[in-house]
């Protein structure tokens, strides 16, 4: 009897690279940290120009803190973390936290943002119901991640939200794809091997958030968390450390 072959995971493609600017739009501070901020660190390397923008400043994240105190602390944490990855356009959409609904609003606003940075590249956070089919998503993640799919194609046709127009944000019908990061279907990767250190870094930007979270060390946290992830997604990515993006073209 012959042994069974090991199946090997379907490999992931690299993410395409001829674009200049990227705008990377989520729900909450620390989201991108989790997320995909070793590509960006990569990215911006590279000379290309990423911009955030957070739909809340996080203000209900911290059960320790009131909103009044937490938002101003987290934005405040934000702006560093972006920094470490070489991102200092950061802009905040004042949505409340805890409760961002998906609807006209806030594609509207997403789409406004869209016009104001004209990315080729739209990143965004897992839309779905659930990380993996395991864990709960939660709801202001998949309204966002929703909405900002939806507004790639707002922000290009001028008579969806029309007042945007009148307020000097002509269309921009310029992105190409839109890059959803912690999804369970990834597509393509980018290797996190250059940007890990600095996405940690970034990570530990967020130490008040962390601090509530966990008991451990945060270094040792967030290492560990981002270098597994790493791992992980790798060995689909030819054994390199990798974030993964699952890649809607436009």
């Amino acid at each position: 009897m012959t042994a069974p072959q090991k199946v090997q995971p379907e490999q992931l493609a690299p993410m395409p690279e001829d674009w200049r600017r990227a705008l990377a739009v989520v729900a909450h501070p620390d989201d991108l940290e989790y997320g995909c901020s070793a590509a960006i660190a990569a990215w911006t390397d590279a000379g290309r120009e990423v911009a955030y923008v957070l739909v809340t400043r996080g203000e209900a994240g911290i059960d320790t803190l009131e909103p009044a105190r937490c938002g101003p602390l987290r934005e405040r944490e934000q702006r560093a973390s972006a920094a470490v990855v070489g991102v200092s356009e950061v802009e905040f959409l004042d949505h409340a936290d805890g409760v961002v609904e998906y609807g006209p609003t806030l594609r509207r606003d997403i789409a406004a943002a869209v016009r104001r940075h004209r990315p080729e590249l739209l990143i965004t956070l897992n839309h779905r119901d659930t990380w993996g089919g395991v864990a709960w998503n939660t709801p202001d993640h998949v309204a966002v991640g929703r909405a900002t799919l939806d507004a790639a194609g707002d922000a290009g046709n001028r008579w969806i939200f029309p007042e945007l127009v009148e307020q000097g944000l002509e269309p921009w019908d310029g992105v190409r794809w839109v890059a959803v990061a912690g999804s369970s279907s990834p597509t393509h990767a980018v290797d996190a091997g250059p940007g890990l250190d600095r996405a940690v870094a970034s990570l530990l930007e967020h130490r008040t958030y962390i601090e509530a979270l966990t008991q451990e060390d945060p270094e040792t946290y967030a290492r560990e968390f981002l270098t597994g992830y790493a791992r992980g997604t790798g060995e689909r990515f030819g054994g390199r450390p990798a974030v993964a993006f699952e890649v809607f073209p436009r």
